[in-house]
Formats: structure tokens, sequence, C-alpha cells
């Protein structure tokens, strides 16, 4: 899709990584932590015709300070947000501990990607959450998570394979009358890809579930109730190839950035 004027600018949450050895100060270049956007969801927006600006945290131990500048900043230049995918949330974030050392989750990206959401909430601008991100927005509006699918539902169908990666798939199954179902007419069933050992487990109050997994009923899409927009998908349309019969994700980005477009005052 051909960049229209006046440009859509679309935040993307930052993936963080954390070193686990030493560090290097190289006189002003610190190693510590390194906040990235992955190349595939930048190449996503961009598909949509639109520009993606990763937004870093900022946080007490930053080189920038919060009093320099906040992330409701960037909620009020950019046209919408986009939360990536990666590590799992902090079982804290939804009032349990976790079961497995494992699956201790990252507090401090929770915390971040939630502040960050709650400001482009607060500006009346869109946000769409992929994997990780579907999780984080049913946990932040009251829901739980299951911290791993194989050990506390054991009877569901594998909805990660390490090996496989973004090859792992499996079908969804659209809910009759949904915001998805009218985005997508006559299509009931989809083959999506799975990447994820942790699902929702209780639904956030004011939401509701646009997709199944039809073998065992585990929830893949989600969008919060009434005005504004705020959907997210247990998948990653940004790994989705349609040659090869998965998903065709173009009408969620269209509908996305078309909210985003709408919020603009230029």
């Amino acid at each position: 899709m051909p960049f229209r004027r006046p440009w859509l600018t679309i935040g993307v949450s930052a993936r963080i990584y954390y070193p686990a050895g030493p560090v290097l100060d190289l006189g002003g270049v610190w190693t510590k932590t390194l906040h990235y956007l992955e190349q595939s969801v930048a190449h996503w927006v961009m598909r949509g015709g639109a520009l993606p600006v990763m937004v870093p945290a900022v946080d007490a131990q930053s080189i920038v300070k919060r009093s320099e500048i906040e992330l409701s900043h960037y909620a009020e230049a950019l046209d919408g947000l986009v939360l990536q995918g990666g590590n799992d949330l902090a079982p804290e974030s939804y009032g349990e501990t976790p079961l497995k050392p494992e699956w201790a989750g990252d507090r401090v990206r929770d915390r971040y990607e939630m502040e960050l959401v709650q400001a482009f909430l607060a500006a009346g601008k869109p946000v769409f959450g992929i994997c990780r991100g579907f999780q984080l927005l049913n946990v932040m509006h009251g829901g739980t998570l299951l911290q791993d699918i194989p050990t506390q539902r054991p009877a569901s169908r594998a909805h990660r394979d390490g090996p496989s990666y973004e090859r792992h798939f499996h079908d969804i199954e659209i809910v009759e009358g949904s915001r998805l179902a009218q985005l997508y007419p006559g299509q009931r069933r989809a083959k999506v890809n799975s990447i994820h050992h942790q699902g929702i487990k209780d639904l956030a109050p004011g939401f509701e579930v646009e997709a199944r997994c039809p073998e065992d009923g585990m929830i893949e899409a989600i969008r919060r109730r009434g005005p504004g927009y705020l959907a997210a998908v247990q998948w990653h349309p940004e790994f989705h190839d349609t040659e090869h019969g998965t998903f065709d994700d173009g009408a969620l980005l269209a509908e996305f950035l078309a909210a985003a477009r709408a919020t603009r005052k230029d």
C-alpha cells in the first residue's frame, strides 16, 4: 500500500534485552539494556502505508530522566500503538506467583507497556496487541493468564513448537456476529501461526472474544466493547504468508490504521 500524506506514525512498544553478564562502560556508551523493534513488525506496519516508531521505556535508571520526557508525549505525537510480542508477563501482574522460575516473566516491561497503553488510551489513540500484547491488554484490564498451557490445561492442543516457531499452525474459529466476522464476511475458519505457551484464563471485563481455537477453546482474538479502538490477537500477523494458506491479516491492519487516521486533527 502506498504511503499517504499526512504520514501516519505508529508507535511500537520496545522489546527489551537484558544482558546476563557484566556490562562494559566505554566512556559514555552503556551496553546494559537494549530496546529493539523486530524487523518483521516494522515491515507489517509499513505494509499498511504507515511509519513505525519504537517507543523506548523511560524510567528512573534511564540516561534520559522522567522529568524530561513522559510516555504521554509519545501518545500525543503518534497516531496509534502496536504492542510487540516477546517475554512472558510476570504472574505478579495478575495477582499470582510463578509456578516455575522460568515463568517469572518481565515485570519491568509489564509496567512500561501498561503505562504506555494508558497514555495512548487517554489520548484517544487506537491500540493493537500482538501475542504478548494480547495477553497484556487482558491482564491490565482485570483478566488473568494460564502460566503454562500444557501444565494447567494438559488436554489442550500444542500452541507452541520450538523448532517450527512461526511455522507452527492451527485453525481459529471466528465468532459469529463479532467485528472480526464483519471484517471477514463468509470466513468462519482460518489458519494462524501459534508461538505461545501462555494464554488467557479469565477474560477481562468489558472485552469480548472474537476468535477461538476450535480444538480446545483457547481464546485467540479479543476486542474491548464500547468507544475507541482496543483489539488484539494471540497469533503473529507479521509472520503470515497468505501464499501458504495462512490468515490474511490485511483487513485487521487496515481497520487499525483507519482508526489511527480518524484521530488525526490535521
